[in-house]
């Protein structure tokens, strides 16, 4: 008998939900936009019952779309937006303030004072991350500061703290489970990666109360059961993953060296390092991969905040386009050698630059700039990142002979080609590109029996086209030259 995994995919524009069955194919699936709310400049905010609605609607969506009972479901997976934070109150389950997202930068000036005040080093060193709004824990005490009476109640364990999986899983046990898995944990600033286990020291740093805190488990566990009104039977919850994390398990990335790139609104570069947590010189994140059975595995993460979201900017904001569809017909006829470089800083620069001051902007304008060199120019921005990426990678001394991409951007195969001509790699695209869903389907997978181990999961993973790099030298060098010149121009660093 077939047995069926649901993967939660919920995303930072919008939520969807795939049927996987036993051998990794997708079955149906479902997708839902909800808001983006941007209050004042570099704010950017979602409204979590938003984000529960508009799940559990793609789950009920995929379910009937797939022709299946949530009875022949072997059990749900979960992947989310990281970092994204959400306080609640348990008694009521409501949020008190709107989700903050990844993307905000409101707490860049105190990441400038909890820098200059020395405290980066023991962040750096207990979580492998940078101090930098990106990550959940100085949005908590934004919340906990702006919120009348907020501190108070999260000291006393009236209100409930968690990264979007935790707030999902919340609400389909009904309250039952306050839990997030090490891969979330990890993104917050406050779990130290080498203990694996909340750090007081780092609590104290940013004021942020234990009992606020959920439990931690591991990717594939026992996280509770949907209930059976959202579904129609009750369904375990069997595996959790942040985004780039199950885009790794997706993409079978399961040895040392092994490295994927996910294109969506942001770009997520993730390195396998296995046993070893490595310190990036080079401004790279050291975070979680995954953890099994009670084992952490450790990666090496460049993040870019804008890539698919340049495009998103060029339709909806300067309506350059209809759909992003056409922009592979306007950077055939530009070419690559194109003049014009759009650097998409609107909420700042990451990896490698950590620029939380720096904005966006267009150079190399002439006259005979029309709407191609524009858009091409943001297709271009998504691999360049990605250069800088990778040249960070090398740098810290690690070798990239091949890159396994994913995501909405790979289907568009000028950009892949441009991304490997510019990296000089082999970008291997898979048959199955939404690898994020069916990443917490692998890990949802191990935990019920679905899938057996690691290395039965690996030999589902298909290439479907590899794009090998073909330009030239010199002219590979002229074009990047001319991005990390227009990058300069925009840092404030």
């Amino acid at each position: 008998m077939t047995r069926y995994l649901l993967a939660i995919d919920q995303g930072t524009t919008s939520s969807r939900a795939i049927v996987f069955d036993q051998t990794g194919n997708s079955v149906a699936s479902d997708q839902q936009e909800f808001h983006q709310y941007f209050p004042r400049d570099g704010w950017v905010e979602h409204d979590a019952r938003e984000i529960w609605d508009s799940t559990l609607a793609v789950c009920r969506g995929a379910l009937e779309k797939a022709g299946i009972e949530a009875s022949e479901l072997a059990g749900i997976g979960i992947t989310n937006q990281r970092e994204t934070t959400v306080i609640w109150d348990r008694a009521t389950g409501e949020p008190i303030y709107h989700a903050i997202v990844w993307q905000d930068r409101r707490t860049a000036s105190w990441c400038t004072k909890l820098k200059s005040d020395g405290h980066e080093d023991m962040v750096v060193d207990r979580t492998g991350l940078l101090i930098d709004p990106y990550f959940s824990a100085t949005k908590i005490a934004w919340i906990l500061d702006n919120v009348e009476g907020a501190q108070r109640r999260a000291e006393s364990g009236d209100l409930a703290f968690g990264t979007v999986d935790s707030w999902l899983l919340w609400n389909l046990t009904d309250g039952k489970s306050h839990c997030t898995d090490a891969t979330n944990a990890s993104r917050t600033a406050l779990f130290n990666i080498h203990e694996q286990d909340w750090d007081d020291d780092l609590l104290t740093l940013f004021r942020v109360p234990r009992p606020l805190l959920p439990e931690v488990l591991d990717s594939s566990a026992d996280y509770g059961t949907a209930e059976t009104r959202w579904l129609g039977a009750p369904v375990m919850i069997a595996g959790i993953a942040g985004d780039q994390h199950a885009a790794l398990v997706g993409q079978a990335c399961f040895s040392p060296g092994m490295a994927k790139s996910t294109y969506g609104t942001g770009c997520f570069l993730m390195l396998n390092t296995g046993d070893d947590a490595v310190r990036s010189e080079n401004r790279l994140l050291t975070t979680m991969a995954y953890r099994l059975n009670g084992k952490p595995c450790y990666a090496v993460e460049g993040s870019i905040f804008v890539a698919g979201a340049a495009m998103q900017w060029l339709r909806d904001g300067l309506k350059l386009i209809s759909h992003a569809n056409e922009s592979s017909a306007h950077a055939e006829a530009v070419g690559v050698d194109n003049p014009v470089y759009l650097v998409p800083a609107f909420t700042g620069l990451g990896a490698p630059h950590w620029d939380p001051h720096a904005r966006g902007a267009i150079m190399g304008l002439t006259r005979d700039t029309g709407i191609g060199e524009i858009v091409t120019a943001g297709l271009q921005s998504v691999c360049y990142q990605t250069k800088d990426l990778v040249r960070a990678i090398q740098n810290d001394g690690a070798r990239l002979e091949s890159l396994r991409v994913d995501g909405g951007m790979v289907v568009n195969d000028w950009v892949m080609q441009f991304l490997a001509d510019i990296l000089n790699v082999t970008v291997d695209r898979p048959r199955v590109t939404e690898t994020t869903a069916l990443g917490a389907a692998y890990l949802a997978g191990l935990q019920t029996g679905v899938f057996d181990s690691l290395e039965q999961i690996s030999g589902l993973w298909e290439c479907e086209r590899q794009f090998h790099p073909e330009m030239r030298p010199a002219l590979r060098e002229s074009l990047y030259a001319g991005w990390l010149d227009a990058v300069e121009r925009v840092c404030n660093n």
